[in-house]
């Protein structure tokens, strides 16, 4: 029996969270579809995979940085069951500071496994 979007989604969402907290950018990649969007909290985008995993791993190398959580509050997925949206709030630990905000994701499910193909991250504060 196949697993429900959301369940995967959800799933794979902590695994991400995990893989941050560690600080294991490149074991990120399977999460994100080659031809990934990502516009980041200040408005920047990232464009394609191998662009997102360098900024991950700049981010890493900063020794102020600690990790990004995020937290779904929902996924919606679409009539077929191939793609859906993930919505939730997200938080960025920094010695000494945090970021907060909030984010859309677009999943897609490809040969079988869901990867990233879009992400909006919107900071509050």
């Amino acid at each position: 029996m196949a697993t429900a979007p959301d369940d995967a989604i959800r799933a794979r969402r902590k695994l991400t969270n995990k893989l941050i907290a560690a600080h294991e950018a490149e074991r990120l990649r399977p999460f994100f579809l080659p031809d990934v969007k990502l516009i980041v909290g200040d408005g920047g985008l990232i464009l394609g995979a191998d662009a997102v995993i360098e900024a991950f791993a700049a981010q890493f190398a900063d020794p102020g940085f600690r990790t990004y959580v995020r937290e779904t509050e929902t996924v919606s997925p679409d009539a077929d069951g191939d793609r859906a949206a993930e919505a939730g709030r997200w938080t960025g630990v920094y010695a000494g500071a945090e970021l907060r905000g909030t984010y859309l994701a677009v999943w897609r499910k490809v040969r079988g496994q869901w990867a990233i193909e879009s992400e909006l991250y919107f900071t509050l504060g």
